[in-house]
């Protein structure tokens, strides 16, 4: 299965108070879940290498997204609005920042053990305003990153 997810780290002043948010959702664009969370004080690139950490843990840990339970992931499509995010996993920029190599590094890590496909595209803000409204959310809400199910 086929999963797309779109993430989003939102940061009120750089470093500022930061959230994250992510959705997935599947091949019909049916919603499987969404998350928010809030991160304290960082900066803006951390919090959108976090919101991807967040989105490979959902898809990691999920049972409906892992196999547990119905079908598995086995490609992971993530848009994100962040460019420095997208070129930077996928080759075309270096991560110079000490602090955003850690962040660049426990991906990869994650992504070395992960059973699908991986693959990160960047979209427009316009098209990342669910993600971006989680992530707001998680900053207003001040609580760690939580999952809710869409009901069925």
């Amino acid at each position: 299965m086929t999963i797309y997810a779109y993430t989003d780290g939102a940061s009120r002043g750089n470093p500022g108070e930061s959230g994250v948010g992510v959705l997935l959702k599947d091949e019909q664009g049916r919603l499987l879940e969404q998350a928010s969370g809030y991160l304290g004080t960082t900066t803006n690139n951390v919090a959108e290498y976090s919101a991807l950490l967040t989105c490979l843990k959902i898809v990691e840990q999920h049972p409906r997204l892992n196999g547990t339970v119905g079908q598995a992931c086995t490609n992971l499509i993530v848009y994100s609005d962040s460019e420095l995010l997208v070129h930077q996993m996928n080759g075309k920029y270096r991560v110079k920042n000490p602090t955003l190599r850690t962040y660049f590094q426990r991906v990869h890590e994650h992504l070395q053990r992960a059973p699908f496909t991986f693959s990160i595209k960047h979209v427009e803000r316009s098209k990342n305003k669910e993600a971006d409204a989680l992530a707001n959310h998680g900053i207003e809400m001040r609580t760690p990153v939580q999952i809710d199910l869409p009901a069925r």
